[in-house]
């Protein structure tokens, strides 16, 4: 029987180096795929992704088997990667960048 305080993450291309949430985890939930295990250090809705392996700064981020981004620092397996250590490849990270006016 499966733990119900564990979450699972999902590969879903075999080449990906993160895993997407198969459900939403609150702070101090465990998120498991194979060998990889850690424990949510927030809440995090499904979809969100986590590192299935290490990934040094300045490597692809591998989701769908393409690179959606690279990371801005390094990321130890297991950690959350979203916008705060992950750069895209399709768009800029506008809300992250406090020197840009868009008023005019």
């Amino acid at each position: 029987m499966e733990n119900s305080d564990t979450a699972k993450l999902i590969r879903i291309h075999p080449e990906d180096n993160v895993g997407v949430l198969a459900q939403s985890v609150v702070s101090g939930q465990v998120i498991q795929f194979g060998n990889v295990e850690t424990t949510a250090d927030g809440n995090y809705a499904l979809g969100h992704k986590f590192a299935l392996e290490d990934i040094s700064q300045g490597s692809k981020i591998l989701k769908y088997g393409i690179s959606i981004g690279s990371a801005t620092e390094s990321i130890s397996k297991g950690a959350h990667v979203h916008l705060h250590n992950l750069q895209s490849d399709y768009l800029p990270t506008f809300t992250l960048d406090e020197e840009r006016n868009f008023e005019g």
